[in-house]
């Protein structure tokens, strides 16, 4: 089987990593143009690339030294709500410690949604927030059993070019050439790609990496892009470099400012800052000198500014193509999903096209199970907004007050303000393979959403406090740890 990867980037070379490893006998070809750049930041990920290293049998002492990685357990946000006590939340990732605390959350936050005076606030009821909040990596110790699930911060580019160098290891074909036509056979697949020069390259597969043109997917296909600009406003950023820290801390911070949201991403090299806005409300200039305030570094250092297409394609598989990464769609950075979306598109399709017989068999429930998958996650992030209490900018009012939600959405936000079971209605739903109720509910009760009016309610029946405090004194420093890698 011949499979030709049209683009390389993080996106490109991830998947050329996954098929390589699945099927080995394929033979994997990837061409890029070497005078088109790819969407290169500091970057964050979800805990799955950490799968997705260790199905390819690759260390993180590896890896993370030749990216200028770090340990990732959460996000904080800072700003996005003005009630008391309020104004900064943990999304953290879940832990084998939670199950012990996380019915006590719940409870905590469905007694405060009915009037008692309880608290409430995400933070105290997790392990990973007590990490982020000590500086601590997700690494326990060896005579502690229980994992802390995290994610990384890393340079973008880097692990591009190391993915590169081990799938080529691993026998792709690496092309640097421009792609002057896609052909189209009389069944409406691609038959052959003519690159510069009039060479030609056949395959039984292709994959559009090509970022945003999507230039088989959208360009030669004509599959419908999809967009998500009624209800998530975001359209551009602009990126700001600053020194590294002398201790990193071990979370991605995402910090509300004025038409936006600016994130703050540790590498060991440097750290990675940008503004998502909306250009309805800023100019990019604008933008720029929001963000440099923010930063407090005036003049210094370039800024660099990007426009996004937000949105999904109609469909991720489409005859013989498979689009990943930006030419199958982007939901803006809040939560770090993009890679997470190239992961599971691409292990996705190699199960339903091993599942199949090696065909097209199960094409329909692959496109609605990643379409299913875009628009999960693109509830989550459209709550981050909708739930907002800021009132100060026509950007934030605008925000709290539109309306074009989804159904889905609208039943847990009804869920909530009613004071209902939100883990039923998650599960009513079917969304908790997106998002589980952990992350919803530190999201509803991060922002402080509670009734004004308060009765008195029962202590804990633990002491979830000194529980966590102790389960943290076995996780290291994140220092520690780094610097554990380069022993």
């Amino acid at each position: 089987m011949r499979v030709v990867i049209v683009g390389g980037g993080t996106a490109g070379w991830m998947t050329a990593a996954l098929i390589n490893h699945a099927w080995p006998q394929a033979a994997v070809t990837l061409v890029e143009s070497p005078g088109i750049g790819i969407v290169g930041v500091g970057e964050g990920s979800t805990p799955q690339l950490r799968h997705f290293f260790a199905t390819l049998g690759i260390a993180e002492r590896d890896w993370m030294t030749a990216c200028d990685a770090t340990y990732k357990a959460g996000i904080v946000f800072r700003g996005w709500s003005d009630a008391p006590g309020f104004a900064a939340y943990t999304h953290p990732f879940h832990s084998e410690v939670d199950p012990h605390t996380e019915p006590a959350f719940h409870a905590a936050t469905r007694a405060r949604r009915q009037g008692h005076d309880i608290a409430a606030h995400p933070d105290r009821f997790f392990l990973n927030s007590r990490l982020i909040a000590e500086g601590r990596a997700p690494i326990p110790a060896e005579n502690f059993p229980f994992d802390a699930t995290y994610g990384y911060h890393f340079d973008a580019h880097k692990v591009g070019a190391f993915l590169r160098a081990h799938a080529v290891a691993a026998g792709a074909v690496h092309h640097e050439a421009r792609i002057d036509q896609v052909v189209i056979d009389a069944d409406g697949d691609v038959a052959h790609l003519v690159i510069e020069g009039g060479a030609t390259l056949a395959g039984d597969i292709f994959v559009d990496a090509s970022g945003f043109r999507g230039l088989i997917a959208q360009g030669a296909l004509g599959v419908r892009f999809l967009p998500f600009a009624d209800n998530l406003f975001n359209d551009a950023a602009v990126v700001i470099p600053t020194s590294a820290l002398d201790t990193p801390p071990v979370h991605t911070t995402a910090t509300a400012l004025g038409n936006g949201w600016a994130w703050h991403i540790p590498l060991t090299t440097r750290v990675g800052n940008g503004y998502v806005y909306s250009t309805c409300y800023c100019s990019p200039e604008q933008a720029e000198a929001e963000l440099r305030v923010h930063l407090g570094v005036g003049d210094a250092g370039s800024a660099r500014h990007l426009t996004m297409k937000v949105g999904r394609i109609e469909d991720s598989w489409r005859g013989n193509c498979l689009a990943v990464g930006l030419a199958q769609g982007f939901i803006e950075p809040l939560e770090a999903t993009a890679l997470h979306i190239v992961q599971a598109t691409v292990e996705g399709f190699i199960q339903a096209y091993r599942d199949g017989g090696f065909g097209p068999q199960h094409r329909d429930m692959f496109n609605a199970t990643i379409a299913r998958r875009y628009e999960g996650i693109r509830d989550y992030i459209v709550a981050h907004y909708r739930l907002n209490r800021r009132n100060d900018t026509p950007y934030w009012r605008d925000a709290a007050g539109h309306d074009r939600l989804s159904d889905p959405l609208k039943a847990m936000m009804t869920s909530w303000f009613t004071g209902g079971d939100l883990i039923a209605e998650i599960a009513r739903q079917d969304v908790g393979r997106y998002y589980a109720p952990l992350s919803w509910g530190c999201l509803f009760a991060g922002y402080g959403v509670f009734p004004d009016r308060l009765a008195p309610a029962a202590p804990d029946s633990i002491d979830i406090d000194d529980f966590l405090r102790r389960c943290a004194l076995n996780y290291p420093a994140h220092r520690a740890a780094l610097e554990r890698l380069r022993a």
